[in-house]
């Protein structure tokens, strides 16, 4: 069931002591397990479109992000949870009763509304005066999506406290490496330090960005902590498994508002309560926060991949429309009206009661419902969401358009647009890219106060009816009032348009193209390649802090005494490599991304990671054949038909890579490996492989009589391949004979 309490009563018990108290298993099993989720960040990353509309109602690929949150605490076995809404609550409020969620059995859902709150702090504290939560407790944001199961966490978790009244808290973590040249996670979010404790996984460092490369750690924690590893390659999940203590906690810390900065730096620092933070590293789960722009565009795209089943598009979890999965990743629901002429790419979802005019072309795209696109219009990695109209001719790329837009004959669409709720762009017109256009003008004050204003006021340029609706009423023609000043905005959006462009900051508009759904452009990473400063080196080779107490970046474990590197499991930066230029591939694949503009991506992760040629035409071919076995293949031979369509296709770019017979060989070594280790589906068909990388003139008959000879003095074992391509390296030597 799903019911409303509100924040401006201020009464009730206390939620638990400042005191920690130790609690049994069977207790804690009595208590049913409960959820705090914040359904409001306290942020302004997604304006304009969140002075219209709470960020946890934003439709991800066309379902409101907090029913993906809502229904993974579901299947995790949460039995009641507490919503927390501040910024436009009654939406929230009225979006959980008209839901599925009012009447779920064995899982209620309570609004907690308050108006006052300007932060995670003020929101825990008002609900820990609520008296709600009886035991451990998940706390989670309503713009996360995970599919974890919560058992093993929740069994270390109790485990501890069990053991130590003081482990109040466990964070969900897994992995994710930062960009080389971007210092930030796939996600947008910066780099993130950890210092954990790799015996007990207790947390002891936590640092969101490191302006200076450096993290300073204190010396004191080796006396308790024998061996401390360092971590850059670790993404903050936004999970907690909380107990009581931590409410409390906020209770008596007025001054703690932000969960990361405040309260959890606050616990690391502090030596008098002595309250531990432990970690719980997820491996083969997904979870992933959506923090900005940049990671909407990733999630959605995980989500459309199938990472998050079973919250897909095509498995009905929550009521969300009907839609059926065709090839290629490609989504549609069952009605859609599209032109025998329109092509839709892969990676695509079409939402129901949709129309695509004649010679229209969308790919790598989410469309909501009921949207009206014309003919010859072009859509590439954008995100339309519901009733929009695209009229005839025009052009969008990497770009978000809200619920009623419309979008005139000839317009073009620049990366990184934002088209917010019911903007009206003239004919011909071209938006800027990492342009944001609102029906509203750009606020003065820039903290989140200032969208409960617009959502309390009846005084802004729409009629407040329309701000307070949810999706379907958006569908009805509402009353735009028109002042004179947004009829004078008229012309910064084109003849018979409607909408205030608004301007960025100084200084901010590296956060645009940080933060964007557009790819960052290959010539802005070269600009950051060659203005960063030099990597500052790792830490002394014999692994002791140095006397500042200060870790280097990339510095990976910390012991007070001498250790064996054999002993830590470090991996190698080719690894790292390998892995970004298999992400640069992948998204070149999704995204249509021209050869030019991925040389240029692999040539900067080249010269971050301090490598040859040799290793991008290994690592690219790695990524293609990965590409290749991805696809289905009944059969081998589908499989040698799935590799020639993909080396066909790219071919020039593999070619880049290999001015020389040496890049060659790298690449047929490369295969071997594959067939080996990572991908033995290729071991029965390395012969034919070979020979289509040689009708293609990719491998030089020179390079694979080379690799053969250099094998002649090799084990039996590490002839295998050889012996295979036995015939094949016959008839090349036999023409090469001839030739002579």
């Amino acid at each position: 069931m799903v019911a409303k309490q509100s924040g401006r009563n201020r009464g009730g018990g206390g939620g638990g002591t400042a005191a920690a108290t130790e609690v049994s298993v069977e207790e804690l099993a009595r208590v049913p397990l409960q959820a705090i989720l914040l359904a409001d960040s306290f942020a302004t990353k997604f304006r304009p479109i969140t002075l219209e509309r709470p960020k946890v109602l934003l439709p991800l690929v066309n379902v409101p992000m907090i029913d993906y949150t809502l229904a993974w605490l579901e299947s995790a076995g949460v039995e009641e949870v507490f919503v927390f809404c501040c910024a436009h609550a009654k939406q929230v409020a009225e979006h959980l009763e008209n839901s599925r969620w009012f009447a779920q059995p064995n899982f209620s859902v309570t609004a907690i509304e308050s108006n006052n709150a300007v932060g995670a702090g003020d929101a825990l504290r008002l609900i820990y005066e609520q008296n709600v939560i009886r035991g451990d407790f998940v706390l989670v944001s309503g713009d996360t999506v995970s599919n974890m199961s919560l058992a093993v966490a929740l069994g270390e978790h109790k485990e501890r406290r069990r053991k130590d009244s003081n482990a109040i808290m466990t964070m969900v973590i897994t992995q994710s490496k930062t960009s080389p040249t971007t210092r930030q996670s796939r996600l947008g979010t910066d780099e993130l330090f950890m210092a954990i404790d790799p015996d007990t996984k207790q947390l002891l460092y936590y640092e969101d960005k490191s302006d200076k490369g450096t993290v300073s750690l204190d010396k004191t924690l080796l006396s308790d902590h024998p061996s401390i590893y360092l971590h850059n390659d670790k993404q903050d999940c936004y999970i907690d498994i909380c107990s009581p203590e931590v409410l409390s906690t906020f209770a008596d810390n007025f001054d703690y508002q932000h969960l990361r900065r405040h309260f959890l730096k606050g616990l690391l620092d502090d030596d008098i309560m002595g309250y531990k933070i432990f970690t719980h590293e997820i491996q083969s789960n997904y979870a992933a926060r959506i923090d900005n722009f940049r990671s909407y565009d990733t999630v959605s795209k995980d989500i459309i991949q199938r990472w998050t089943y079973p919250l897909v598009p095509d498995v009905q979890f929550f009521g969300n429309s009907s839609t059926k999965l065709d090839r290629q990743g490609m989504y549609r629901a069952s009605v859609v009206g599209q032109s025998r002429s329109a092509q839709v790419g892969p990676f695509t979802v079409i939402g129901s009661g949709t129309t695509i005019g004649s010679q229209s072309q969308i790919s790598n795209s989410v469309v909501g419902e009921g949207c009206k696109i014309g003919a010859n219009v072009s859509i590439e990695g954008c995100y339309i969401w519901h009733n929009v109209t695209i009229e005839d001719g025009c052009q969008l790329k990497h770009a978000i358009v809200c619920d009623g837009v419309v979008i005139k004959s000839g317009v073009i669409l620049e990366p990184g647009v934002v088209l917010s709720y019911k903007v009206v762009v003239g004919q011909q017109f071209i938006v800027p890219a990492y342009s944001k256009v609102s029906l509203y003008q750009q606020p003065i004050k820039q903290d989140s106060d200032e969208e409960l204003e617009y959502a309390d006021s009846s005084t802004g340029f729409m009629d407040a009816s329309s701000l307070s609706g949810l999706p379907d009423k958006l569908k009805e023609e509402s009353t735009i009032q028109l002042s004179e000043s947004q009829l004078q905005a008229a012309s910064e959006v084109g003849s018979g348009g409607v909408g205030f462009i608004w301007s960025t900051s100084e200084g901010s508009h590296e956060e645009e193209w940080r933060h964007s759904v557009a790819p960052i452009p290959p010539a802005k990473l070269l600009e950051i390649m060659h203005t960063s400063n030099n990597e500052l080196e790792v830490v002394q080779q014999d692994g002791n802090l140095p006397p500042s107490g200060e870790l280097e970046r990339d510095s990976v474990t910390a012991n007070s005494n001498d250790y064996d590197d054999d002993d830590v499991d470090v991996k190698d930066d080719y690894d790292f490599f390998e892995n970004e230029v298999e992400a640069t591939f992948k998204r070149a694949l999704e995204e249509n991304i021209k050869e030019d503009d991925v040389i240029l991506e692999v040539n900067s992760l080249r010269l971050s990671y301090n490598l040859a040629t040799a290793d991008c035409s290994g690592a690219l071919f790695y990524s293609m054949m990965k590409s290749a076995l991805s696809a289905p293949h009944p059969s081998p031979s589908d499989l040698v038909k799935n590799a020639a369509t993909v080396i066909t296709k790219w071919e020039k770019l593999l070619k880049y890579y290999l001015p020389s017979i040496d890049e060659e060989i790298e690449v047929i070594l490369k295969f071997e490996e594959m067939c080996l280790e990572s991908a033995k589906e290729y071991s029965t068909v390395f012969v034919q492989i070979l020979h289509l990388l040689y009708d293609k003139d990719i491998i030089q008959e020179e390079a694979i009589l080379n690799w053969a000879s250099e094998k002649e003095g090799a084990d039996e074992t590490d002839k295998l391949f050889v012996k295979q391509a036995e015939k094949f390296i016959q008839w090349l030597n036999e023409a090469s004979e001839e030739e002579d």
